[in-house]
């Protein structure tokens, strides 16, 4: 009979890659997720039966330790933004980290990956990167044979990198960004997905491994790639981290006032200490060549998903094109 996995959070951003990656492999799919009728197109991924999605709460033991049951291996991709009701970064990046570690090993999992990203700090201003970094110590102390992938910002179809620059593109004439000469390394989703499959699989050894693209590129130059995407001309405004810190601020409280009923999808205070630090990958770090994979860079890809962000859409080219016939 084929190997199981277990991939918490295979619903989302990227656990959907992990599991096409793996049902690809011939491999049987468990796709741990809070609510399994909203995950349901992905069994479409293997064939019948092959994958499968489960109830499971990542904050409670006996439905983790439940979905884990007969697994040859077991990967977390789990991840959180911002507070949604009970899940905190406490509760999801730490303890339900910690869950799936500990019980991994009292099961006996031959083998478990778990997704961080790279600058986890514990001592981090970012209430984010030091949970990530509190979930990540959790792993490693409950399974010091963990395979530990940090991606850089990772990119592909449902990315909230170059969707939500692009998106910003239509706003107006001036596009106002911030931290605009950190330095990021863009990674493409599916590159992510098959370090994870290599290490399932068991042909990655233990520790960390930090996966950024072929490109360092500063946001600045992230945004110009955008705009050169999706075929518009925008001035673009790099604002001071205290006036970017302002705005943070007032975002995050209209969010609070309202209960959560309107949430900050622009920018938080949170991610404004992210953008206060370069994320790219440590000097002599363990990486894409180590696992044997040709990391892909961002204008290989961008242009199949951004096209809808162009003046005309779909018709953005032909219409170009159209400008060049004559008239007779």
């Amino acid at each position: 009979m084929a190997k199981l996995v277990t991939i918490y959070g295979g619903s989302g951003f990227v656990g959907r890659y992990v599991a096409q990656e793996m049902a690809h492999r011939g491999w049987r799919v468990r796709i741990a997720v809070r609510r399994p009728d909203e995950a349901l197109f992905t069994r479409t991924y293997g064939a019948v039966g092959q994958v499968i999605p489960v109830l499971c709460n990542i904050r409670d033991e006996a439905s983790v330790r439940l979905a884990m049951q007969d697994a040859d291996a077991v990967i977390n991709c789990v991840n959180l933004t911002g507070k949604q009701g009970k899940s905190t970064f406490e509760t999801v990046l730490v303890d339900g980290a910690a869950h799936v570690a500990r019980l991994s090993a009292q099961l006996g999992v031959p083998r478990i990956v778990h997704i961080s990203g790279i600058g986890v700090d514990p001592q981090s201003p970012s209430k984010y990167v030091a949970a990530k970094a509190r979930g990540e110590a959790a792993v490693l102390k409950a399974r010091p044979d963990a395979v530990v992938l940090r991606p850089s910002v990772i990119f592909g179809t449902e990315d909230h990198l170059f969707n939500r620059f692009a998106g910003m593109t239509r706003l107006g004439p001036v596009v106002s960004i911030a931290g605009g000469n950190t330095l990021m390394q863009p990674v493409f989703v599916e590159d992510v997905a098959e370090a994870a499959a290599t290490a399932l699989e068991g042909k990655a050894g233990p520790g960390i491994y930090e996966l950024g693209g072929p490109d360092v590129m500063t946001v600045g130059e992230i945004m110009q790639m955008t705009l050169k995407a999706v075929d518009r001309r925008r001035a673009v405004v790099n604002l001071p981290f205290w006036l970017a810190g302002i705005a943070a601020g007032v975002l995050d409280a209209v969010q609070v006032v309202s209960g959560g009923l309107i949430r900050n999808k622009i920018l938080t205070g949170d991610q404004l200490h992210l953008l206060r630090h370069d994320n790219i990958v440590s000097e002599g770090a363990r990486g894409f060549s180590d696992l044997g994979i040709q990391p892909t860079a961002p204008e290989a890809v961008i242009d199949s998903y951004l096209w809808r962000f162009r003046p005309s859409g779909q018709y953005d080219a032909i219409k170009d094109s159209a400008k060049n016939l004559r008239h007779s």
